[in-house]
């Protein structure tokens, strides 16, 4: 009888590897991909998504797309496990994902789960204790699999039934990729982008806007997690914040995500960014916002300025002076 297992599949070299080497032992392999707002993963101008989908289509197994919601921001907020070095709750999200696997392993009928995890690799998230942790608290004892470092840990109910092959695992521990790199030679696996994923929770420059959100969110909502990649930040009231974009790309996307009541700020009078004004958009408020926005402007220091102010698919005018200088504006600046 032939066994299915679910992989966590992120596109990297270590799941990728991970799924080779049960596909090679004749395992029916399905597998999981999560996706976050902090994932630092680019890809081939998509990101760790598209990687994930493509080596699936290249192993020909079926994947499944998941989505982190609320309760993830949650977690983020108040991990039981605690912080990394930044506001990364790595114990608390590698056993969010799992218990999310186990869910779907039962629901599809599947024998176990297995990850690309290594023995070592990372400081918080995968050393001994806390990967017992890990499989402890996310319900998986025993049908948790890492077929990388499997030599370091007792053998798991799928090796102890003969459901995969123990001697055919690997024992790779530690935080160099060489062995992966030989293996993936080996293997003849190609094309790996991303040998090692990162998370914009763990870049400290980065922590300061997921912080500003949890501290002035009435709701927590994902679309303020996602824009904090775009643009440049300012908080200008306890629930108002403008991102102004860098770039033309960068415009299109703030004009998608704003949201009614919700403002976009261009200058009139010549080439000019689009500022998004997220959230209380008060009339003083919007004077604030053009302003700052001026500053990325050719409008002359001290002269009145007219900005396009559109909400609710209604435009208005806005008159207005530049008058805040460099210091002025990033004071405000996350």
């Amino acid at each position: 009888m032939q066994r299915k297992a679910i992989a966590l599949l992120s596109g990297g070299l270590d799941s990728t590897l991970a799924v080779k080497v049960l596909l090679d032992q004749g395992i029916q392999v399905e597998a999981l991909n999560f996706t976050s707002p902090f994932c630092t993963c680019t890809g081939k101008n998509a990101g760790c998504k598209s990687e994930a989908v493509r080596v699936a289509e290249e192993f020909k197994i079926p994947i499944k797309v998941m989505h982190k919601g609320a309760d993830y921001l949650e977690l983020i907020r108040n991990p039981k496990h605690g912080h990394g070095k930044g506001m990364n709750p790595c114990i608390d999200c590698r056993i969010f994902l799992l218990k999310k696997a186990k869910e779907y392993m039962q629901e599809i009928g599947a024998d176990f789960v297995f990850t690309g995890e290594v023995l070592g690799q990372r400081p918080m998230s995968q050393r001994r204790d806390t990967l017992r942790t890990i499989e402890r608290e996310s319900g998986l004892e025993g049908l948790l699999l890492r077929p990388l470092s499997a030599k370091h840990f007792n053998p798991t109910i799928p090796e102890q039934q003969g459901w995969v092959d123990r001697d055919k695992l690997l024992s790779i521990q530690g935080r160099s990729r060489k062995e992966q790199f030989e293996l993936a030679a080996e293997l003849d696996v190609k094309n790996y982008p991303c040998p090692a994923g990162g998370c914009l929770l763990t870049e400290l420059s980065f922590v300061g806007k997921v912080r500003d959100v949890f501290d002035h969110s009435d709701q927590l909502n994902l679309r303020d997690f996602r824009l904090l990649k775009l643009g440049r930040h300012f908080r200008i009231g306890d629930r108002t914040k403008v991102i102004v974009g860098r770039n033309e790309a960068e415009n299109e996307l703030l004009e998608r995500a704003v949201q009614p009541g919700e403002a976009m700020l261009r200058w009139k009078e010549g080439m000019s960014p689009l500022a998004a004004v997220m959230g209380v958009c008060s009339e003083e408020l919007l004077e604030r916002a053009a302003q700052i926005l001026l500053r990325y402007t050719k409008a002359e220091p001290g002269a009145g300025a007219s900005i396009s102010v559109v909400r609710d698919a209604a435009e208005v005018e806005l008159r207005t002076v530049n008058a805040l200088d460099e210091a002025a504006v990033e004071a405000l600046r996350l």
